[in-house]
């Protein structure tokens, strides 16, 4: 899995494409929770527990039905953001999908249950750039770790924020005359 900080690369990327204006900060703390939460399956393992199957990390929380549900809370959300429904409800729900999509990217793991309960099949990336980042603290905070967060810099980061920045700057060469 990548790190919880970079994840949230995806909500700030796509709050550089669309606007401030489109998005409230509040809206943007909002998918940036979302975009971390499927990781509080892990909480566990920093107690020395494990769960199993669907239980444990990468099971339910990495789930499209998990986003959907996540997509609920910005249908909710959506009125004190001044967004339409559908906008609220998409937001939170691509910004919480977005983790088990960059996590299919990852180099390590167990894969994706994407579709759970209609499936439990784990699913990868043809395609993994992305240095699996190690889940217990202890082991975050070490050379590993660091390496892990240099990966993220160039493989997330970069050309997230490169998208969000053309995004942004074609936005506003349409809008000057």
């Amino acid at each position: 899995m990548p790190t919880i900080f970079s994840h949230i690369a995806v909500p700030i990327a796509a709050t550089l494409a669309l606007g401030m204006r489109r998005v409230p900060p509040s809206m943007l703390l909002a998918g940036m929770l979302a975009s971390i939460a499927p990781d509080f399956d892990g909480i566990t393992r920093q107690f020395g527990s494990h769960l199993h199957g669907m239980w444990d990390h990468r099971g339910y929380t990495h789930t499209l039905g998990f986003a959907l549900l996540m997509g609920l809370v910005g249908l909710g959300l959506a009125k004190h953001w001044k967004v339409s429904c559908l906008a609220g409800f998409a937001w939170m729900a691509l910004c919480c999908f977005s983790h088990p999509l960059l996590d299919m990217l990852t180099s390590g793991g167990s894969g994706i249950a994407a579709l759970w309960p209609l499936s439990e099949q784990r699913f990868f990336s043809p395609w993994r750039p992305i240095k699996v980042s190690p889940i217990v603290a202890s082991q975050f905070f070490s050379q590993r770790g660091w390496q892990v967060v240099s990966n993220e810099l160039l493989t997330i980061w970069l050309p997230l924020m490169a998208l969000g920045l053309s995004c942004f700057a074609l936005r506003h060469i349409r809008k000057s005359p």
